[in-house]
């Protein structure tokens, strides 16, 4: 026992003697591994028109990134002429907000108004796509919410349509066509910032807040899902940064693990994909906590094969304010990027994809693609039943 406890402070000893002679080394030159380089994206010079370019209008707002969607095509160069909803409440926020546009008397007043040239929608999402094929049909192009379509069958009536037609299909995924720091994250990957993209894992958290949500939100059937839905951001974001033109589910998983008073809901979902660009990991979830100080926090991680970029899309609970923040690690350095002065170009190329039979803001094929994956993930996906 004597001999053990000699051995204990010899130990203990030569452990004290070790450690102060560490802190009497030299520091790492620059403290290497934790110096981050700090910029700002400059302010670029947005084009302004002195008259519109286009006119649309919107039919059905059911959700409010409609607000989003009029305010793209706006700074693009749209005018909001009219607009109609069956839902009287929905109507009267959107008049207050736009005061200038004229309520229309019914859908078929706008389909039929030859000066409108786009329709804008955030209807209820398993309506999006038949009113999506009656604006196509009446010779308008088209932007919906997301998820711009719920079902195979939907998918398919689409795609023959928009062919058959020529006219644009547009859907807006606005985690990462109106996030600037995902935007700014597009330009540094085309430039090969981080080398050969492998893979990327998109998280898509949301609070709840039931309060405040309609009936169809809790609908299955109507909301198409949680991983059709939110995913639906998810999927978008990794064929445009593996730049893959094909993908397929590897494995999906949805559940309702903590909402039993709403059978027809799912709080939580994810999704492992690969396409012919890259690896995708996928995870949505309802259980953003009340203590966070927007409604999710949402990230993105981009890696290549010479670095990686991560996105905190609208927090960074490690301290800076706001959202839209950028990290770049590449072989010399780590880059922390504010993006929040970032052009948004999105619906100033929409318009001109509407006047020059274009498609520069997003091409056709990627977009339906993205709601392809989504909906095959969600149809397929294995149900999670939790016994503990």
């Amino acid at each position: 026992m004597k001999k053990k406890t000699n051995q204990r402070r010899t130990f203990l000893k030569e452990s004290i003697a070790s450690a102060a002679g560490m802190m009497a080394l030299p520091m790492l030159p620059s403290m290497a591994y934790g110096n981050i380089i700090t910029e700002t994206v400059a302010p670029i010079v947005v084009p302004q028109y002195d008259t519109p370019r286009i006119k649309f209008s919107v039919i059905g707002m059911n959700h409010g990134h409609i607000y989003g969607q009029v305010e793209a095509v706006v700074r693009g160069g749209g005018e909001l002429v009219s607009f109609y909803a069956k839902e009287p409440d929905l109507v009267a926020a959107f008049a207050k907000r736009f005061p200038k546009a004229k309520l229309a008397s019914s859908e078929k007043e706008i389909l039929d108004d030859k000066s409108i040239q786009l329709v804008l929608s955030s209807i209820i999402a398993n309506e999006r796509a038949p009113l999506g094929i009656r604006v196509m049909k009446s010779g308008k192009d088209y932007m919906s919410d997301k998820p711009g379509i719920t079902t195979l069958e939907q998918l398919a009536e689409v795609r023959k349509v928009q062919k058959q037609t020529g006219r644009i299909y547009s859907i807006m995924y606005s985690e990462r066509l109106e996030n600037r720091a995902t935007v700014k994250a597009g330009e540094l990957v085309k430039a090969g910032a981080i080398g050969k993209v492998i893979q990327t894992i998109g998280m898509g958290p949301h609070r709840m807040n039931p309060k405040t949500r309609p009936e169809w939100f809790f609908n299955k059937e109507q909301f198409g899902g949680i991983i059709c839905d939110i995913a639906s951001h998810q999927f978008d974001q990794f064929l445009f940064f593996t730049g893959s033109t094909q993908g397929e589910i590897v494995a999906s998983q949805i559940g309702n693990t903590n909402h039993p008073q709403y059978p027809n809901f799912e709080d939580f979902g994810d999704v492992m994909l690969r396409g012919n660009g890259g690896m995708g990991y996928i995870r949505v979830d309802w259980f953003t906590p009340d203590g966070l100080n927007t409604w999710g926090d949402g990230r993105l991680t981009i890696l290549g094969t010479e670095g990686f970029i991560e996105i905190r899309k609208n927090t960074d609970i490690g301290g800076r304010s706001g959202g839209n923040h950028l990290f770049l690690v590449d072989q010399k350095e780590t880059r922390y990027i504010d993006c929040t002065q970032q052009d948004l170009p999105y619906g100033r190329l929409l318009v001109d994809d509407v006047l020059n039979r274009t498609e520069t803001a997003m091409p056709q094929a990627h977009c339906l693609l993205a709601m392809e994956l989504a909906i095959k993930a969600q149809k397929n996906a294995q149900k999670i039943t939790l016994t503990k």
